[in-house]
């Protein structure tokens, strides 16, 4: 057979972002298949719910094919529909917006937090009216949004709060994990994420009402959770629904991830810091801002950016680290100076600080397996820009 080919640019010296096996995952797809169960909600799918829920004390798991489909469902519970309005970050993946405005909503984009590059939960009250129906938050980098006003405001205006909490796995706010402190919302296991799958996510539901519809949509619209269970003698198309559960072969790398969780945890926490460590003094000298961390929060380290002070000197280190032959990239496009946020009648100029911080960051490799001595060789790259000599660290 073959090998088959790396499609990866072969003059990249450092990548951003690698895949990785850490553990069982391989074996464990071979247990799959010897299982005889390769469709969905298998053991694998079992035993990766239960983790979850376990380990994050989250009501209800559910495993998707995606994050983008278990937003979609958060949107399908909230029962979102033409007419509703849904409050939400601009600096955002598009699979945040997708999963309301395919149900019909308007999206009211509204600014970040300048620290934080959450949404700002100053910005969220002024924004509502009659037809607002969620608060969507996004938890930037896997640091908590400030979710105890958030929150307040929601129950206040008898609002809905969805976390897409795709970057947020095992971190916390005030000791709670992110991901459960709404009424639902998504992980992600895409292969840039802490824990990986290639694709995959996770719906994760707190409302107990809401979980036996979850099941519902979960399984294309059929009350088939309830006939594997013996509740019904025969099961039947009962709502509207779709393929959303991923296959055991999808749940079975998943689960060896998360056997690891704590060696993958600790190695990413380890490489974060080292970074931050060895680039603080370019902070203190106002070169560049570093992330924050508020007291409130634990991070899982999913993230490492710099935030430049200016777009011209973002553009210019991008292309040093081109050069050297580093992949070092930027993040969102903000939302509403796309050309679908135009269409929707946005324009540049109405949120100042998504747009002024979207285009002074860069996000620098940060993966599983990356080592220090790769590390350093980002730093000096960094140092180097700046005509700066690295001192004892």
């Amino acid at each position: 057979m073959q090998p088959i080919k790396n499609d990866k640019p072969t003059d990249i010296k450092i990548h951003f972002n690698k895949p990785f096996i850490v553990g069982k995952e391989l074996y464990n797809i071979a247990q799959a298949v010897l299982n005889g169960r390769l469709a969905g909600n298998g053991e694998f799918t079992r035993r990766c719910q239960e983790y979850i829920e376990k380990t994050y004390r989250a009501k209800k798991a559910l495993l998707t094919t995606s994050c983008t489909d278990a937003l979609e469902m958060c949107a399908l519970l909230c029962n979102i529909g033409p007419g509703d309005e849904v409050i939400l970050p601009s600096y955002t993946f598009v699979s945040t917006a997708n999963a309301f405005l395919l149900r019909g909503a308007k999206l009211v984009f509204v600014d970040i937090n300048a620290k934080t590059l959450n949404i700002d939960a100053k910005k969220i009250e002024p924004a509502i009216t009659p037809r607002t129906k969620v608060i969507c938050v996004v938890h930037y980098a896997g640091v908590g949004c400030e979710m105890d006003s958030i929150l307040a405001i929601a129950k206040k205006h008898s609002l809905i709060v969805v976390e897409d909490a795709a970057q947020a796995m095992n971190s916390q706010y005030k000791g709670q994990y992110l991901g459960t402190l709404g009424t639902v919302a998504a992980y992600s296991f895409h292969e840039t994420k802490n824990f990986i799958s290639g694709e995959g996510g996770a719906l994760i539901i707190n409302d107990e009402s809401l979980i036996e519809r979850a099941e519902i949509l979960w399984e294309k619209g059929t009350n088939r959770g309830k006939f594997y269970r013996g509740e019904v003698d025969k099961y039947t198309w009962v709502d509207i629904g779709s393929s959303f559960l991923p296959s055991e072969l999808t749940a079975a790398f998943l689960y060896a991830q998360f056997e690891m969780a704590e060696e993958i945890t600790k190695r990413r926490l380890t490489s974060w810091s080292y970074y931050r460590d060895r680039l603080r003094a370019l902070e203190e000298k106002s070169l560049v801002r570093l992330p924050f961390i508020p007291e409130t929060c634990t991070h899982n380290a999913h993230m490492f950016f710099i935030i430049l002070n200016t777009e011209k000197e973002q553009k210019d280190l991008l292309a040093r680290f081109k050069e050297n032959k580093i992949l070092a990239i930027f993040h969102y496009i903000p939302l509403h100076t796309s050309p679908m946020g135009k269409s929707m009648g946005y324009r540049e100029g109405q949120l100042p600080v998504t747009e002024s911080l979207s285009m002074r960051l860069i996000r620098l490799p940060l993966y599983f397996d990356i080592t220090p001595a790769e590390q350093d060789s980002v730093i000096d790259v960094i140092y180097s820009f700046f005509n700066l000599k690295r001192t004892g660290e």
